[in-house]
């Protein structure tokens, strides 16, 4: 890998790092406010949206100019929010402007991949990519915490620049601070980004043309073969991911019996999963053979499933480690593959997102789901059972369509040589 491809790694750790310490941040300051129990899941919401209502003007954005660029214009819109919520603006409006510059900056960090380097190393690259977000998001969750304990929390407020105040009086606008200083650092990094010397489509002014354009890349990209198996397997790991997440907490309480703070280790235990996925994917799979980890969607289906019997804690997080192997082993690829296919059909930002826009409407649904069946009062291991079967099916009934594509393409081609 040249160095250029380092860099972009270390701007994409620290922005997304920033992006999950600023989280318990937002947390931390609705517990301030006494605002109710369901702002803290609104937070992401607030997040998401951007990328599904934005879909159709972000990717544009991202091929108008250098990718790095476009990083660096969204982590000022990052930074912006940030300050909002320094200056007591809603933790929910300034989180969902942070979003905003997520939902700019996601295309530009993976569109820059794929003009950076060959076809051949997109795999690779996406086990680094996925391996350093997991990582941050480990690390950011666990600094985030740590900086708003008391102890710690006393520490750093004692500490004064000579001869300025900065005005950084609580543990809420220390960590702000903090977070702030995170997203200068991603900043600057973007400013070494390399220039891939890519022509650039200048931005159209008409909404009304980037929405149809939107849309034409969506329909072009759902019916390209290989493109409508990758974005439809990416779309269900990335909403069954996010619904997970929650699953994982209520089921720990239900079965394990172990508090809030205990069950959010074992989420830590299936990011590491993923990362140790990614870093397989990234060393066994090539391009070429992608399609062939489809099968591991259905294992992981099966083994959430098996969640139901399980009562101890050691078995939990073995489970739930295989859990995030399997996923990071399979969606590594499938997302090299889409990146692949959107590169070629339709240029790396529009392909993207078209990705963002289905992965995040899938996640605004599946948990929006899983929301109404907690809320009926349905049981925890009914639901895990629920959620199980539907990775299984949609995940077969991919293979299925892929299997019978590939047969109907494998007939032409015998066709083609008289056989007959």
């Amino acid at each position: 890998m040249k160095l250029g491809f380092y860099i972009i790694m270390a701007a994409q750790f620290f922005s997304a790092l920033a992006d999950n310490v600023l989280l318990i941040a937002a947390i931390y300051l609705l517990h301030n406010l006494e605002a109710p129990a369901e702002y803290t899941p609104l937070l992401k919401t607030s997040f998401t949206l951007s990328y599904v209502l934005l879909a159709a003007f972000v990717g544009a954005f991202a091929d108008s100019m250098p990718k790095w660029r476009v990083m660096f214009i969204s982590n000022g819109i990052k930074i912006l929010g940030c300050s909002l919520m320094f200056f007591d603006v809603h933790p929910l409006f300034a989180y969902a402007i942070v979003g905003l510059g997520a939902a700019a900056y996601s295309p530009a960090k993976y569109g820059i991949v794929t003009e950076y380097l060959p076809h051949r190393l997109l795999v690779v690259a996406n086990g680094w990519i996925e391996g350093l977000t997991v990582l941050a998001i480990i690390l950011g969750v666990a600094l985030g915490g740590f900086i708003i304990r008391p102890d710690i929390a006393q520490h750093l407020l004692a500490f004064d620049f000579p001869l300025f105040d900065t005005g950084i009086n609580t543990t809420a606008k220390m960590s702000l601070a903090l977070t702030g200083g995170l997203y200068i650092i991603a900043s600057l990094l973007n400013l070494y980004v390399p220039d891939t010397g890519v022509d650039h489509k200048p931005i159209k002014n008409n909404p009304v043309y980037l929405v149809r354009e939107f849309f034409h890349c969506f329909t072009l990209l759902w019916r390209d073969r290989l493109g409508r198996i990758s974005l439809a397997v990416t779309t269900l790991f990335w909403g069954a991911g996010a619904t997970l997440q929650f699953l994982v907490l209520d089921w720990a309480k239900f079965a394990l019996n172990i508090d809030l703070s205990s069950a959010t280790l074992l989420q830590g235990v299936v990011a590491v999963g993923v990362a140790i996925g990614a870093i397989l994917a990234a060393k066994v799979i090539t391009l070429r053979k992608s399609v062939r980890v489809i099968p591991m969607g259905i294992a992981m289906g099966v083994i959430v499933m098996s969640m139901i019997f399980v009562h101890n804690t050691v078995v939990a997080a073995v489970l739930l480690l295989i859990i995030g192997a399997l996923s990071g082993f399979f969606v590594v690829p499938m997302n090299a593959l889409l990146q692949h296919r959107g590169h070629i059909l339709m240029g790396s930002g529009h392909s993207i997102a078209v990705q963002n826009f289905n992965e995040n409407l899938s996640i605004l649904v599946m948990t929006s789901l899983y929301s109404v069946l907690i809320g009926i009062q349905l049981s925890i291991n009914w639901v895990i059972a629920i959620f199980g079967f539907f990775v299984i099916s949609t995940m077969w009934l991919v293979m299925r369509h892929h299997n019978t594509i590939q047969r109907g393409q494998d007939d032409i081609a015998h066709l083609d040589d008289g056989v007959l």
